[in-house]
């Protein structure tokens, strides 16, 4: 068997990720994945997985076929090795291997095993995409195929969670796209409301210009020059109307002092990545779980207000927007979802 570092030069990464330790790489988001070509029959995966709750598992595809391998709760924070297969073909394999949850899991690779040879990485897409957003970005509860339009199952705890084919992700293949996905469920604007990080709520204001944006895994900031998008999705607005300070969803956006409030802390977010990223595209939806139309209007009009700062904002909304499903989308609402995004990012790139 060959033990192949994390250093090595022929695998390939995305997302925002740890480099501190070249030979240890810390992966945060959801999506974070290493990339590689071997030739030969078996794949193992050296890591440390530290579980904050949930049933998880580590993400993997080869050739094209995604596969998911539980991470058990008994090698919580020990340094392991997780064999994804031992019979495949001799052949040439294309390999992603991800991190399939968001903030509940911190995960360090420590190295590859395979049984041949290490291969030059496939070239890296020359569209990149970032995306910001919530459980729907992060593809919570989203292979609960038995309750599509449905409330979410109960005790669920993470065990249905894969970011692999959430909307975003999907669209970001469908276009051929390199993606960050910046996203973490129950996340709103601003810190004390939504959902993320009871009691202490965290909001995407103190979450997008991070390293680690969880204090488990200790905060860091992101170095925004190691990535630089053509376009950003900001697909939050489902988690804002939750008050964290008296556990309420009472923050109404038709009220005018606070619509002018929270449109600001939007566009500030936005100005300052527009500043960051020299003038991006910037696609600003919501998704197709049941909300209050009214956060979309709201939407619309901080897409108005950005346009006439000069910057280069479009509003996306599906067809069944904010009307499809009382609990998070299933696979086939995130596969309407990427249709439609593909799209309509299509349309604006041309």
């Amino acid at each position: 068997m060959n033990k192949i570092m994390p250093s090595d030069k022929r695998i390939s990464y995305t997302g925002r990720i740890d480099f501190s330790n070249a030979d240890a790489p810390t992966l945060f988001y959801a999506g974070s994945c290493a990339a590689f070509r071997f030739k030969g029959t078996y794949l193992a995966v050296k890591l440390n997985s530290v579980i904050y709750w949930g049933e998880l598992s580590l993400g993997a595809v080869i050739d094209g076929k995604q596969q998911s391998v539980r991470l058990y709760p008994e090698n919580n924070g020990k340094d392991i090795e997780v064999t994804i297969s031992d019979c495949l073909e001799d052949t040439v394999h294309e390999v992603v291997i991800y991190k399939q949850h968001a903030a509940n899991q911190l995960l360090t690779f420590k190295g590859f095993v395979i049984d041949g040879e290490l291969l030059e990485p496939a070239e890296k897409p020359k569209l990149k995409i970032e995306a910001y957003g919530d459980s729907v970005c992060a593809g919570e509860v989203i292979e609960a195929a038995d309750y599509v339009g449905k409330c979410d199952p109960e005790n669920h705890n993470s065990r249905y969670d894969n970011v692999w084919n959430s909307f975003v992700m999907q669209t970001a293949r469908n276009l051929g796209a390199e993606l960050h996905n910046i996203c973490q469920g129950g996340i709103a604007i601003f810190d004390g409301t939504g959902y993320f990080h009871h009691p202490d709520y965290i909001g995407l204001e103190s979450v997008y210009d991070k390293l680690c944006y969880f204090p488990e895994g200790g905060i860091s900031q992101w170095d925004f020059s190691r990535y630089i998008p053509d376009i950003v999705i900001i697909a939050v607005g489902q988690n804002d109307k939750h008050n964290g300070r008296t556990d309420s969803d009472d923050i109404n956006i038709s009220d005018p002092d606070y619509r002018k409030l929270w449109k600001t802390a939007y566009i500030k977010i936005v100005r300052d990545l527009d500043k960051k990223y020299s003038s991006p595209k910037f696609v600003l939806t919501t998704t197709v779980l049941m909300h209050d139309a009214e956060w979309d209007n709201a939407i619309e009009e901080i897409k108005n207000e950005l346009n006439e700062m000069g910057i280069k904002a479009y509003h996306n909304l599906f067809s069944r927007n904010g009307a499809a499903t009382p609990g998070h989308p299933r696979l086939a609402e995130h596969n309407e979802m990427a249709e439609e995004l593909t799209a309509f990012i299509k349309n604006i790139l041309e």
